[in-house]
């Protein structure tokens, strides 16, 4: 007589218990590799071209020469002394000046001609297009050339244009008009970019705003104000960081006309200028690299804040 033996609840298998297929496993794997694959060489550059110069510019301001040892490790002394230098605060006060005048104007600009080109109302809006965005196409070392020609009191437009009238009335490289002089070259070089910007995104908006709005009797005006500039929000913020990063890295432009004004524009006329002097022609290596880790801090300050405001402001 045979017996059967009943299996516990316990020894018998569960479904879907046991270890995982190994297929899947390998596919996970696989997938993780393929990834880094397609990251891994962005972040070898990254790391290499930027990572390690700035964490060796940061270890460089914590150094000094000294007459005495050499060079020697200071610990926090060059930022110090670099808040009590006159001439970085000097320099610094005239791009911030330069920042709040000339980047709005560029930018208001900008959108002017973004505006005109959207509108389908200006005749001849390839050519206009064109004509706006070549300066940015022009390197800013031919820019700057072309502008010290135009500036120029002896042989240039404007000393031909004093000697017509009689008096020196144009004088841009006199201490009070130069930083004007200099903003007119940038804002010449970067209304095309930005006007792209703002032409691309004005470009994407539905067409169906437009029908709706037209019928509901909105006019140009109207328009302009309830969907194209609520549109721009997005673009206007990211014009603006762009904007204030170009401002604080100002160099081309004084340095190569500096030579035609040296009188007025000296080797502090920007902290970028400031710290090539330090670096180039004064080999103070780690106090130029103290100027220039604090206007990156600076820089990326401003750009968060900037950021921050259009954010919140664009999805209210």
């Amino acid at each position: 007589m045979s017996t059967l033996t009943a299996r516990s609840p316990e020894a018998a298998p569960r479904r879907g218990e046991g270890t995982a297929p190994a297929p899947r496993r390998r596919g996970k794997a696989r997938g993780r590799m393929t990834g880094w694959l397609f990251v891994g060489p962005f972040v070898a550059v990254l790391v290499l071209m930027l990572i390690v110069p700035i964490g060796y510019a940061l270890w460089l301001s914590l150094f000094r020469d000294q007459l005495i040892g050499g060079n020697q490790f200071v610990w926090f002394a060059n930022y110090v002394q670099l808040f009590q230098d006159a001439k970085f605060w000097s320099g610094f006060g005239r791009v911030a000046a330069f920042l709040v005048v000339q980047v709005p104007i560029m930018l208001g600009l900008a959108l002017v001609a973004a505006l005109a080109l959207d509108s389908a109302r200006l005749w001849g809006t390839g050519f206009f297009r064109i004509a706006v965005f070549l300066p940015y196409a022009v390197p800013g070392v031919v820019a700057a050339l072309i502008w010290g020609f135009i500036y120029g009191n002896q042989f240039g437009l404007t000393g031909a244009a004093n000697d017509a009238i009689g008096i020196d009335l144009l004088q841009p490289f006199s201490p009070t008009w130069v930083l004007t002089s200099i903003g007119n070259v940038v804002t010449w070089e970067f209304l095309g970019y930005n006007m792209l910007i703002f032409y691309a995104a004005l470009r994407t908006v539905p067409g169906e705003l437009y029908e709706a709005a037209e019928l509901d009797g909105a006019g140009p005006m109207r328009t302009v104000f309830s969907i194209k500039l609520p549109a721009l929000r997005g673009p206007m913020v990211i014009a603006t960081i762009f904007s204030i990063i170009g401002s604080f890295q100002l160099f081309n432009e004084p340095n190569l006309l500096k030579t035609l004004a040296p009188n007025v524009i000296g080797s502090a006329f920007t902290p970028n200028m400031y710290a090539y002097s330090l670096s180039f022609s004064g080999q103070q290596f780690n106090y130029s690299a103290t100027v220039a880790i604090v206007m990156g801090v600076i820089t990326a300050v401003i750009a968060y804040v900037v950021q921050v405001r259009g954010t919140r402001q664009e999805n209210r």
